[in-house]
């Protein structure tokens, strides 16, 4: 056996763990847990229907709370998987194999989830048609669907091309394995793949062009979301740099969140050996990065307005640094942003699971920016004569929250269930041209990206 084929036998083995696998009782145990989540959720929606959202926090002051914060967050992550993805294939990183399949399962999830928030927070679904029969060319709520709607097409059509040779591994090497249903969805979504030359070419040609329009998608999706915020009148939200300052957040937790997933699945499947701590420093590195930027912007934001110190930016300020939300406000800016930048900077703590602990930091503290973008604006009062309105969450909220997080990873469960979690077309590919190139060199062929480095 060549080297070239030893080392596919065994990233192959590696990807279709979780296709062939029985799970075990931490599976069955998770799986559960994250069900019972979303049923609760499932049970708080419909109570919501029957009720109103008078069972909400929600008032005629503060509209937006809990579900539209959801909505700026898991869109966000989405779209930092996906660029995270994106970036790593049109550099032709040739790290970026193990990974690419995560980043875009788990952009893909968390786009799912977040674009429901809308439906949820407009209390009536049924209504949704009247934005797009009644909805004004102007209204960023209008282009905010539009954007969105795109997206998700084009993330579907993102994760799927780079999955069609491998689904077509599927069809062949679990022929009499897999039950009926699932050979009949191998079969018809492999679209008839062979590997002919032809075909691989057309592929990749493919992907390189949905990778290149998926960064000004992404931008554009995060950007109109933003506007949602800044074409508003309102003390904290009249900004002009609020598009990139979304962006940037999106992408910060973005890769905070590929890196859970990915140490997550690194654990449950033994892909040790694929995904090494080469990748946790590497994805390490752009936390860090953008961690800095998006300090840099939140300061230029906080420093002009706290200079001007209108009469309600002063008061806004005021509570959230000094009042009550400042709690929160420090929580994300110590625990969320400066802890997670000084873990990656010190060569010490450049570590598998210290970087896996910033990466979870980060992720909840941007949770928590969203939440104080959204409602302590809305909370102060227009009105000198007008008291600060108080918005207190309730359990319906709160739970359909929680189902929205844990839909995420149990998406990702089912999906690997399906396909496999390393993408081996793409393995393959890095594992030729490092071949070719030790060839050229005169040297052994090195073994697969990411083994034992």
């Amino acid at each position: 056996m060549s080297s070239f084929a030893a080392t596919h036998a065994s990233y192959e083995e590696a990807a279709f763990r979780p296709v062939v696998q029985r799970p075990g009782l931490v599976w069955w145990g998770l799986f559960t847990v994250l069900s019972a989540a979303i049923v609760v959720g499932a049970v708080a929606y419909a109570y919501q229907l029957r009720e109103g959202l008078n069972v909400t926090g929600l008032n005629q002051r503060v509209s937006w709370g809990f579900y539209i914060s959801n909505l700026v967050f898991f869109i966000g992550i989405s779209y930092g998987g996906a660029i995270t993805s994106a970036i790593l294939r049109l550099t032709n990183a040739p790290w970026r194999a193990p990974l690419t399949r995560m980043a875009e399962g788990m952009a893909v999830a968390s786009l799912v989830v977040g674009a429901v928030f809308p439906i949820i927070d407009l209390g009536r679904p049924d209504h949704m048609y009247q934005l797009f029969v009644h909805g004004q060319v102007g209204s960023p709520v209008l282009w905010d669907v539009v954007a969105i709607s795109t997206y998700l097409v084009a993330s579907l059509v993102f994760i799927y091309l780079p999955l069609i040779p491998d689904i077509a591994l599927c069809r062949d090497r679990l022929a009499s394995s897999a039950g009926p249903v699932r050979r009949l969805l191998y079969r018809g979504l492999s679209l008839g793949w062979k590997g002919t030359g032809e075909q691989r070419r057309v592929l990749n040609m493919g992907m390189t062009v949905l990778a290149i329009l998926i960064i000004p998608l992404a931008v554009s999706v995060h950007s109109v979301l933003a506007w949602l915020f800044g074409v508003t009148v309102r003390p904290g939200w009249d900004s002009t740099i609020f598009a990139p300052y979304f962006v940037m957040g999106a992408m910060y937790s973005g890769v905070g969140s590929v890196i859970l997933v990915m140490a997550a699945f690194r654990w449950a499947y033994h892909l040790d050996a694929y995904i090494t701590p080469k990748h946790f420093r590497y994805l390490g590195y752009m936390l860090l990065v953008l961690g800095m930027g998006y300090l840099y912007f939140m300061v230029a934001e906080y420093l002009t307005e706290g200079y001007k110190l209108h009469q309600q930016t002063g008061d806004l300020l005021e509570l959230v640094m000094l009042g009550k939300l400042a709690s929160l406000f420090w929580l994300f800016v110590i625990g969320g942003l400066l802890l997670p930048i000084a873990v990656v900077a010190i060569p010490a703590t450049r570590t598998v699971p210290f970087i896996t602990l910033a990466a979870l930091a980060a992720v909840l503290g941007m949770w928590l920016k969203r939440f104080l973008i959204v409602v302590p604006s809305l909370a102060e009062s227009l009105s000198p004569t007008t008291k600060l309105t108080i918005y207190h969450p309730t359990w319906v909220e709160i739970s359909i929250t929680i189902a929205a997080a844990a839909a995420i990873p149990w998406l990702l469960m089912v999906f690997f269930r399906l396909f496999p979690i390393i993408s081996v077309f793409e393995m393959d590919e890095v594992a030729e041209a490092e071949e070719r190139k030790a060839e050229e060199l005169g040297a052994a062929p090195v073994q697969a990206m990411g083994v034992a480095q």
